[in-house]
């Protein structure tokens, strides 16, 4: 199975890269390029597709339709990084996995608060990630299970942190990149996984409490154990 890995930034691309076996290469395609690694049974594509929604979109959705007019489609987009946390369900260094990836702030505020745009009649606001593949991932890697928010603007203040998890309350973590990816392989047709090192909580910005490393090394760790749950994960099974 091919597999795109889409990050955020170079270094935590490097960072899904230590897990992976042999030497890399890196394939320039014409928005984008690409650091190939060859693991048993698998071809990572690993892509630093940019920060926030619209490049990660954007920049995924290159990479997919290179793959698909080259006749050698993706059979699983994965978005993966670092991300805040929300406690106490997801502490410092922990793991995530979306079993839903949901824009947080995609819609219209209004007098009587915020509404989704799909509460507007159109769009959409969350990506599922195939059940069965979370459940095997999440095994795999220990990772906690549940909603993870995708935003424009990190979360700064312990007002915000709370209105978001009022508004959804299974959420264990922020991040600004994976609804972007997953609309990217939704258009495509392709499964979506979204994995992520927790590297601080949500809240308050405090960047001296930020344990960047610790989280990049949780990241790889992750990526070393998540190739066995993919050997066993049917694509067809839900």
């Amino acid at each position: 199975m091919r597999i795109l890995v889409a990050t955020a930034v170079p270094v935590e691309r490097d960072a899904v890269a230590r897990a992976l076996p042999g030497p890399g290469t890196d394939v320039r395609l014409p928005a984008a390029t690409l650091h190939r690694r060859h693991a048993v049974g698998h071809d990572y594509d690993l892509l630093a597709a940019g920060v926030g929604p619209a490049l990660a979109a954007a920049s995924t959705a290159a990479a997919l339709t290179a793959a698909a007019l080259g006749g050698r489609p993706y059979g699983l987009v994965v978005s993966a990084g670092i991300a805040g946390g929300f406690p106490p369900e997801a502490p410092v260094g922990s793991l995530v996995l979306a079993d839903e990836i949901t824009a947080a702030d995609l819609g219209a505020e209004t007098p009587d608060g915020f509404l989704p745009v799909t509460d507007l009649g159109f769009g959409t606001v969350t990506h599922h990630p195939p059940q069965a593949l979370v459940r095997a991932a999440a095994t795999a890697t220990g990772a906690r299970t549940g909603t993870v928010l995708t935003v424009s603007t990190v979360t700064g203040s312990a007002e915000r942190a709370t209105a978001l998890r009022d508004r959804h309350p299974r959420a264990l973590a922020e991040a600004m990149e994976g609804f972007g990816v997953a609309e990217a392989a939704a258009a495509h047709t392709s499964p979506v996984l979204e994995l992520r090192a927790v590297s601080n909580a949500v809240g308050p910005r405090d960047r001296a409490a930020w344990r960047v490393g610790d989280a990049l090394t949780a990241l790889t760790e992750a990526f070393g154990k998540l190739t066995p749950a993919l050997d066993s994960w049917d694509p067809y099974e839900l």
